[in-house]
Parts: structure tokens; sequence; C-alpha cells
């Protein structure tokens, strides 16, 4: 068993920690106050090829794992760059798997080749006002007419839908009381947005600011039946490809982001004096921040584990979700141990941390809730009944 990061796994940490280096708090801060997506820091990872990490060579990628991406996310946040960074390119990273997966070859060439050399931008639609995480109960419809698709209807919480080029959708395409199962009926869509079909609304929101999220109504929005991905009815079943990996680069951006909070705080503490000598010389503010690091590099084990099961085709859904799980809940806790080692200036912006402690509330929330991760450890791999 080898702990230790791969030569190439390394080289990735180390160039992009580099690339990174060049947008700095000052950066961060600024786009955290004024909002905006960042696309100078988008554009510099787009034209080093690190958005296409994880794709394909023969579509225009590296055809690395997610292992090497889990180290990629990881190190994007702990840069300073938090989730204002990883989420900005969250989606080229492994969002169009299902493409990748069930799309024709043609499809794979025109959809995941723009997303790989950052020449497109994309968004994700998945959930509903009413829905939450019972994706089987979406309503959103796209009907069948002729050679296209026309939908209607809601979603919500979709991130980046103010700079994207493109839109993967989950839509109904057969009413959920003419299915058999809840999971049938749902069709993947991958397509252009059209701003005048569909109207955006951003969600103002407690951090993050310069990835925007975003409610968005379809009114009569029109898709090529060539956009359909694989066949229809079984969308559901394509996006499962993702759910995996996506708990991973969560994880990893979780791992990250505690990481940096940690590090503003051990500088901190080392030259803050009280009472005539430094803070981080007392035992009150030591062993918080020790506790910190420990859960970190044991979340940062489980995510790599997870990584490293999905890169050799093995079972990784319980991983994935343990991962996802300790590590929301670890970078949650540096960060707010963060903010008190500072006391008042940890509730100042120039001191970065607070910052920090707002996103961390993202990936403990996203894609799935600590709550429901624990459910499918039980289930899964507890053998305890189905809770809800």
């Amino acid at each position: 068993m080898e702990f230790a990061l791969s030569e190439i796994q390394e080289s990735v940490s180390e160039a992009v920690g580099r690339l990174c280096g060049q947008f700095d708090d000052a950066y961060w801060l600024k786009r955290d106050r004024e909002g905006g997506f960042p696309h100078e820091f988008y554009d510099a990872l787009a034209s080093e090829g690190w958005l296409g990490i994880c794709i394909a060579q023969a579509h225009g990628g590296a055809g690395l794992g997610i292992m090497e991406a889990a180290v990629m996310m990881r190190t994007i946040a702990e840069s300073g760059a938090g989730l204002s960074g990883a989420s900005a390119v969250h989606i080229n990273i492994f969002g169009l798997n299902p493409v990748a997966v069930f799309g024709t070859e043609a499809q794979k060439e025109r959809m995941i080749r723009p997303i790989a050399e950052g020449r497109a931008k994309a968004c994700f639609g998945v959930t509903e006002p009413n829905t939450g995480l019972n994706t089987t109960q979406l309503k959103l419809r796209a009907d069948k007419q002729g050679d296209r698709y026309i939908v209607n209807g809601q979603k919500v919480w979709i991130s980046t839908a103010q700079v994207a080029d493109n839109l993967l959708l989950l839509a109904r395409t057969t009413p959920l009381e003419e299915v058999k199962k809840p999971t049938d009926g749902l069709s993947l869509f991958y397509t252009r947005f059209d701003r005048e079909r569909i109207k955006v609304l951003e969600i103002e929101k407690m951090g993050r600011k310069a990835v925007d999220s975003n409610e968005l109504f379809f009114d009569n929005f029109e898709i090529p039946e060539n956009d359909l991905i694989g066949e229809e009815g079984r969308g559901f079943e394509y996006i499962l490809h993702g759910m995996n990996p996506e708990r991973v680069l969560i994880a990893a951006e979780a791992v990250g982001l505690g990481f940096a909070a940690l590090k503003k705080a051990s500088e901190y503490a080392r030259e803050r004096i009280v009472f005539n000598r430094p803070i981080g010389k007392n035992q009150a503010i030591q062993h918080p921040l020790a506790v910190c690091y420990a859960n970190l590099e044991a979340a940062w084990l489980a995510t790599i584990k997870a990584a490293w099961e999905y890169d050799n085709g093995l079972p990784c859904g319980a991983s994935a979700n343990i991962a996802k799980y300790l590590a929301g809940e670890a970078g949650f806790d540096a960060c707010q141990t963060a903010v008190m080692t500072h006391g008042g200036f940890g509730y100042a912006k120039e001191y970065h941390v607070e910052r920090y402690f707002r996103e961390s509330l993202i990936p403990r929330i996203a894609p799935v809730s600590p709550q429901l991760a624990l459910c499918f450890i039980a289930e899964k791999v507890l053998n305890l009944p189905k809770s809800y």
C-alpha cells in the first residue's frame, strides 16, 4: 500500500499551485466583495490544459484519473481560492462524464472538446424548487415534437448559469404516472443555453459570490433531438455515473479549504502577542488547531481511497460518501476554528478566514447533505433498513 503521491500527482500539485499563486488573497477578496465570474483564473487554467485533466486525450483532455483531479481541486482550494476558485472549474473536471460514457462519438467531439479546452462554459440543471434531493420527482417537462423537445418548468441552485454557453439538463420526458419505476422517464440533454427561452435569476447567497447560483425558468425552450444523450428515459441512470466522482472532488475541495484556513490560523497564532506571549503558545489555541489538522488528514486519506477505488474500477459508493461526509465536517470545523483563533479579527474580511468559513458550508450542504451521506452508509454498509 502506497500513501505517497505519485510523481505525476506531485507534478499536478506543484504546477497548479504555481498557477494559483498568480491569484493572491487580494484577488479573491475583490471577487468576494464585487462578484463577477473569475474569468482570468478560469482562462489561466484553460491555457495550461488543466480543465481537461480527467477528459480522454481523444477529446482534448489529459486522460488522467479522479485521483489526479482530486489533487488538483485540493490544491486550488488550499491556495486561498477556496470554493470560489474550485467551483469556477468544477463542472469542467467531470461534469460531462455522462456524455463521455453514453454519448455518440460525434457528440463527444462536439460537446466535450470545447469544455476540455476552456472554449465553452457549462452548467448542470437537476435540482428543482419542490423536489430537493428527491430526483425521481422532477417535474420539468421535455415534450417531443417532431425532431425536437419543448421544455417548460423550473430549476434552482444552478451554478454558473450567468456565464454558461451550454446546459446539461435532466428533464422528464414521460409523466411520472406512466412509468413503471420512478427513476424511469427522465432524459439527459446537453444543449445550447438559449437566453431568450431561459430566464435566469441570480440567488443572493452567503458566500462564493464569484460563482453565481440561479433559478432558471424555461418557456418553450427547444432542444434538438441530436442533443439527447443516450436513450430517452434513462437519464437518471446516466447521471449516477458522475455522482461518486463528484463526491470525491467536493471532498478534496473541502479538505483544501480547511488546510487554507488552518494555515492562516497558525500564522496568526504565531504572530499575535497577548499578555506578552504569542497566543499560539497556549494549549487552548494549539489543541483545537491540532485536532483540525488530524481530522483534515483523516478526511484526505478517505478521499484518496475513494479516488483510488474509482480509478481502479472498484465499487466506491461507500468510500465516496464517507469521504464527502468526513471532509465536509473537517473543513467546516477547521474554518470555524480559524475564525475563533483570530478572535475579533476573524470577523474582519481583510483576514480572509471569515470568507473561508462562509464557503465551508457549501461542501457540507452539496451535493448531498451530511445526513443523507450517513443514510447511505447506514443502508449500504451497515445493512440497516432504508429510512426514507
